[in-house]
């Protein structure tokens, strides 16, 4: 054990179920049940999550924890194992034609030919949305920078995916699907980006599902944060209820032993004393009263301290 994981004890919590509070008047744009998938070094185990129309969710993991793949399993680009998927109500691979003209798609790497000009891949690709607007691909291309007469080939990783994004947002899409779509791009259009996405939530219409592992994404535009780990949803819930009732309590071993082991659900050692994760701050802050310091859980800390305990349970 090291010292950042060494000493404390944590409650799993598996929990899959998202509190939807004012969210469950919407319909929903996505609905995953007990999805399963598996590969000969990796299983995608039961994962269960679902998005309202209107909202973003942001989907965040470590590399390889298996965000790709629930993405390319919604996408139908690779069949599941077991499981459901449904968008907007209709079973995503019965009815695949209607609902992918529905979604835009971002993939983590855009799958562009290489020697095609920007504007050639536009014309092969805009007649298979009816609702292409042209006006707004050419505002996007201006905005966004992009050298439409060039070869996809020709561009950095950051202006093909400013590219893909002008193509998924020309279509009027109900669900944007991004894999990663923040990876390789300066900090200032990381900004400028987000900016866009949460606009684009002005229709209460449209829903975003944004994989990342950035957190601080997140921080600026999802509604709901899903946490993949392993192949296994460890937490699904609103940003409200992880403002609201989340915790880092802060102090020594002793006082935090009085933290009720079911809200506990990772922690992190130092010269000090130790960092606790809390379900349930207000009762964190009852239990151990003034010895403590309770501050309130970013996504940042909430992510770093799961994965903290799996480190521990290594240990």
């Amino acid at each position: 054990m090291n010292e950042t994981t060494a000493g404390l004890t944590d409650a799993a919590w598996t929990g899959t179920e998202v509190p939807m509070g004012d969210f469950e008047a919407n319909p929903l744009a996505i609905s995953v049940a007990n999805l399963r998938k598996r590969y000969p070094d990796f299983l995608l185990k039961d994962v269960s999550f679902s998005l309202p129309q209107g909202y973003v969710m942001g989907l965040v993991g470590p590399n390889g924890a298996g965000k790709t793949t629930i993405i390319k399993l919604i996408m139908n680009l690779i069949r599941p194992d077991g499981g459901r998927i449904e968008l907007f109500g209709l079973d995503h691979r019965a009815h695949e034609e209607e609902v992918k003209r529905r979604i835009g798609f971002v993939y983590d790497v855009p799958p562009f030919y290489g020697d095609v000009s920007l504007r050639d891949t536009k014309r092969a690709i805009a007649p298979f949305y009816p609702a292409w607007n042209e006006t707004l691909f050419n505002e996007l291309v201006g905005q966004f920078e992009l050298p439409i007469k060039k070869k996809v080939k020709t561009l950095s990783k950051g202006m093909r995916t400013k590219f893909a994004l002008a193509l998924a947002l020309s279509h009027d899409a109900d669900l944007l699907v991004l894999d990663e779509p923040t990876t390789g791009l300066d900090p200032v259009f990381r900004r400028e980006l987000l900016h866009g996405l949460s606009g684009i939530l002005q229709d209460q219409a449209k829903s975003i599902l944004f994989s990342t592992h950035i957190t601080t994404d997140l921080e600026r535009i999802a509604d709901f944060v899903t946490f993949i780990r392993d192949g296994e949803v460890i937490l699904s819930a609103s940003r409200e209820e992880l403002l609201d009732t989340w915790g880092v309590v802060r102090g020594d071993e002793a006082a935090l032993a009085a933290i009720d082991p079911a809200t506990r659900h990772g922690s992190r050692r130092h010269a000090h004393g130790a960092d606790v994760l809390t379900s349930d701050a207000a009762a964190a802050r009852a239990a151990c009263g003034d010895s403590v310091v309770v501050d309130p859980a970013s996504l940042e800390d909430i992510v770093v301290l799961l994965e903290g305990r799996k480190k521990e349970e290594h240990a």
